[in-house]
């Protein structure tokens, strides 16, 4: 980032000058870190992201045991031919993946439609009919028709007090707020921002392209920037790797490419203006200096790291990388198709019904066990000290 001197403070337009923040610090030359490894601090912080990440590092343990080295030549043979036949199906399955995009691709031309009308609903270019909002509740069935009348008086009086809303205010950033994954993205300063988001939707890459994906963020005109589309695109390969083709799970992120947003000047929430005093080594003089640097926010989600000629990363920009494909892949998956769901809170309840407590109830069945043995005055701990030899594993 570049500095500042004192003589360009009076350059500087006084909106960037509104974060401002005092800090000291010894004159060492050092740059501040680069916006990936911010990017990576927040996205780590993220419990989600890390047990995504850990589940697929978990995946990955084991160890030989050795039985394969004591196999005969003659089975150690059979056991390749075996593996030359897994290879054969790592690529059917990739062609199997190949298919699902082509499906996806099509029955996504079917969503749209209604997604779309979803969107003039959010942003009040289409009031939907009377029969468009009936909606039988679950609890409802057992009201009487007195109760069903009296709660219709209250809600009629209740919209009589309220100004009449446009459409259905902040729905994409209630989504946001609802859900920790995105919620543990935003800081206050999106916030405003994003009671401009409209719409969000996926593209997907066109027959006979490589396979791929694009997040469209549609905003209504505002005072931050001057787009009115941001975009993410995801670029994937479904195909095993020649030199370790048993790691083959699935289509795999390649790279993501986000965009350039056109901040208006002083509206840059990506970045914030600091003042850091530093004192000579030397001398001991103390100046006073000012600084861009990086700012944590959701828009950073369109500045991922840039993938090199090579293909290699650094461990930051790995993890940054795998944390951001998560987010993307979980907004096209689950947020878009199931919007209202998640504005409403419904489909957090189903996330969370998708968790059992299958673990909690085995810790209680093994302390209750432990407690058992505990009181039971025949029980000798010394007996199970340790396993037989005949059980221990090699």
């Amino acid at each position: 980032m570049a500095d500042i001197d004192n003589k360009d403070q009076a350059e500087m337009d006084p909106a960037d000058m509104e974060d401002v923040e005092e800090v000291e610090e010894e004159e060492t030359g050092e740059d501040e870190n680069s916006k990936a490894r911010q990017l990576t601090v927040q996205m780590m912080q993220n419990p989600q992201i890390l047990a995504a990440l850990q589940e697929r590092l978990d995946g990955l343990n084991g160890s030989p045991s050795g039985y394969m080295e004591s196999l005969p030549k003659v089975v150690k043979r059979r056991v390749n031919a075996l593996k030359n036949l897994q290879v054969k199906c790592a690529h059917i399955e990739a062609k199997f993946y190949e298919e699902v995009h082509e499906l996806e691709r099509k029955y996504a031309a079917l969503y749209q439609p209604l997604f779309d009308k979803r969107s003039e609903i959010v942003k009040a270019a289409y009031e939907p009919t009377d029969e468009e909002c009936e909606w039988k509740a679950d609890e409802e069935e057992e009201l009487t028709d007195e109760m069903k009348e009296k709660a219709k008086l209250e809600e009629e009086k209740k919209d009589e007090e309220k100004e009449d809303p446009k459409g259905i205010p902040e729905f994409w950033l209630t989504v946001f707020k609802n859900v920790d994954l995105l919620s543990d993205m935003l800081q206050e300063h999106d916030e405003p921002i994003l009671k401009h988001l409209q719409d969000i939707k996926v593209k997907f890459s066109d027959p006979g392209q490589p396979m791929s994906f694009s997040l469209e963020f549609h905003f209504d005109p505002n005072d931050f920037f001057t787009n009115t589309v941001l975009t993410k695109t995801y670029k994937m390969r479904s195909e095993p790797d020649e030199s370790d083709p048993f790691s083959f799970d699935g289509p795999e992120i390649m790279c993501c490419t986000g965009c350039t947003i056109d901040w208006t000047k002083g509206k840059n929430v990506t970045l914030k203006t600091i003042k850091k005093k530093q004192k000579h080594k030397g001398r001991g003089t103390v100046r006073t200096v000012t600084k861009t640097v990086p700012n944590d926010s959701f828009f950073n989600f369109f500045t991922p790291p840039e993938v090199p000629e090579s293909g290699e990363l650094d461990e930051d920009s790995e993890a940054v990388l795998a944390a951001d494909f998560e987010i993307g892949h979980f907004i096209r998956e689950r947020i878009v198709p199931r919007a209202v769901l998640y504005f409403t809170g419904e489909a957090i309840e189903d996330d969370d019904d998708d968790y059992d407590e299958e673990g909690e109830e085995a810790d209680d069945e093994e302390g209750e066990e432990e407690a058992d043995e505990e009181n039971d005055p025949d029980y000798d701990p010394k007996k199970d000290a340790a396993p037989p030899a005949e059980c221990k594993q090699q």
